[in-house]
């Protein structure tokens, strides 16, 4: 206990020097929403992994992995090639380019200057401001739900003591302060799954040892009667191979996983607005491959890890990790405290502390912005004044999340992973086409944006109201106006469809066929500042 404590006494001190720092630095709302433009392409690496990677990741997908197996590691390519190359890449050096040329200090309002329209801005800034907390929630509940079970303490006290530290220092920290954090966790969470990964191999005979057992788990019977009582579909190949192609479990894992979260970390507001804190394209490309080991560390090592749990309490309990923990987002809180040395459950804690606070830390920023800067008219205030109004939001957002860090648990099994994927999906459905043709396109107007982001909105709220099984269900909107809970019946594989799929396809062909068709309505000298230097 004494070792524990001596550990998170560290942590916190160190956090709070960093956030100092970035108090200390930040004079301006330029400083507060994009860190001064000035920021070094390792710390905006490590920062923008640790904001991607966050306990939703290590604990709610490491779980999904270990009750669907290691299908998940296509959600690794995907994180990599487009989370970190193409996002840097394609979309990353424009972002920075066109958000510098437009003066922009956050998502909305890039898209409300490039698009010359408030009334983007303030859509976009109340998309964010209303359904980030639910992502949010996630990341918090990942953190808990380890500390529930590591350190056997309430639920709730370690949820809200998490978030306490977390709006403190970005509340004082601005992106500087958040950025700097974020390295340093990056760094504890990257050697911190290095050593996991291993110790993992090690104890169950190395990698071909270890995946052989994990490969023959399936042929048990016994493992039969157990996957039927958690009534997984009757078609399972195990955990060492992919779902078979359009069966339940491979739209769940390849539609809502891969493809959710996968595709929608490309519109993430939280992630974008890092592109505009480095100061050329040059910091842009040494970026990348600090970010694409980083990521392949972290979500490589979560959603193996998470498939070979089910070897160690089987062989151990005689169940699978999913019995044994009682739930998919115990599975691994529940591993690492039974499975790890004694010493390293400190420094894991800490880690896992880290992905959570990362994360969390660009969230509640992203939010309060959204509310202080793109919500609230703040032109006419002075730079502190501004600042003051962003740094409220944060508290704003503290609440709303703790609310739903706290209730989505008590309707949803499997709550991490789901919320994650609802709003990267979302957030892909409604902005992804605008957004990729305000970077490529000078034919795409105002209008079409507009139609474009609005029917991609609408389209993914009502597949996950009243369509996709899992979201229909835990929301009960379509069970309270039609008396079911969804359209489709579960047997029906359109229920297991994820919403982005549809809505982003929807919103993609209405944007292209409205930048064809309808007359530009921005002017010529806009669109050469816009895409001046490009």
């Amino acid at each position: 206990m004494l070792f524990n404590i001596i550990v998170v006494s560290v942590y916190i001190a160190v956090l709070s020097y960093l956030a100092y720092i970035g108090y200390k630095g930040t004079k301006n709302t330029k400083d507060y929403l994009v860190g001064g433009g000035q920021i070094h392409p390792f710390i905006m690496a490590l920062s923008y992994g640790a904001a991607f990677i966050s306990t939703s990741a290590i604990v709610g997908f490491g779980g999904f992995a270990a009750f669907f197996g290691m299908s998940l590691l296509w959600l690794t390519f995907l994180t990599i090639a487009v989370g970190v190359l193409i996002s840097f890449v394609i979309y990353g050096k424009r972002t920075r380019k066109i958000g510098h040329n437009l003066g922009a200090h956050t998502f909305p309002e890039f898209l409300a200057r490039r698009f010359q329209s408030h009334g983007i801005q303030k859509f976009v800034g109340l998309v964010i401001f209303l359904f980030m907390p639910v992502y949010a929630a996630a990341v918090m509940i990942g953190a808990a739900k380890y500390f529930e079970i590591a350190l056997n303490i309430n639920y709730l006290a370690a949820l809200f003591f998490t978030s306490v530290i977390v709006a403190m220092y970005v509340f004082f920290g601005g992106l500087k302060g958040i950025m700097y954090s974020d390295a340093f966790q990056g760094g504890l969470m990257f050697f911190s799954m290095l050593f996991l990964v291993i110790y993992t191999y090690a104890q169950l005979g190395g990698i071909v040892e270890a995946h052989t057992r994990l490969t023959g788990l399936a042929a048990l019977p016994e493992v039969a009667e157990q996957l039927k009582a958690i009534k997984m579909p009757p078609v399972f190949n195990g955990w060492t191979a992919m779902p078979e192609f359009l069966s339940i479990n491979w739209l769940v894992v390849v539609t809502s996983i891969v493809m959710g979260v996968g595709i929608g970390v490309l519109a993430q507001p939280q992630l974008a607005v890092k592109f505009m804190t480095v100061k050329s394209n040059r910091e842009l490309n040494r970026a990348v491959p600090i970010g694409g080991v980083f990521v392949l560390m972290m979500t490589g090592v979560a959603f193996t890890v998470g498939a070979l749990a089910n070897v160690r309490f089987f062989e151990d309990t005689g169940k699978l990790a999913v019995v044994a923990a009682g739930g998919i987002d115990k599975i691994i809180p529940l591993y690492l405290s039974t499975y790890l040395p004694e010493w390293f459950g400190a420094i894991f804690m800490i880690m896992l502390i880290a992905a959570g606070m990362s994360t969390l830390s660009s969230q509640f920023h992203a939010i309060s912005t959204a509310f202080g800067h793109d919500l609230v008219n703040v032109t006419r205030k002075s730079e502190r004044q501004q600042v003051l109004i962003n740094r409220l939001g944060v508290l704003l957002a503290f609440a709303v999340t703790l609310s739903l860090a706290y209730y989505l648990p008590k309707i949803w099994s499997g709550a991490i992973a789901r919320a994650t994927a609802i709003f990267f999906g979302l957030c892909a459905a409604s902005f992804l086409p605008m957004y990729t043709g305000a970077l490529y396109s000078r034919r795409i107007s105002r209008l079409a944006a507009w139609i474009g982001m609005s029917a991609g909105f609408a389209v993914s709220l009502f597949w996950m109201c009243f369509v996709h099984s899992s979201t229909a269900t835990a929301l009960g909107i379509c069970s309270a106006l039609l008396d079911k809970a969804s359209l489709f019946d579960k047997t029906c594989r359109w229920s297991y469809v994820d919403p982005i799929i549809v809505a982003l396809t929807i919103s993609a062909i209405t944007t292209i066929i409205l930048t064809f068709t309808l007359r530009q309505d921005l002017d010529q000298k806009h669109l050469d500042q816009t895409f001046n230097g490009i």
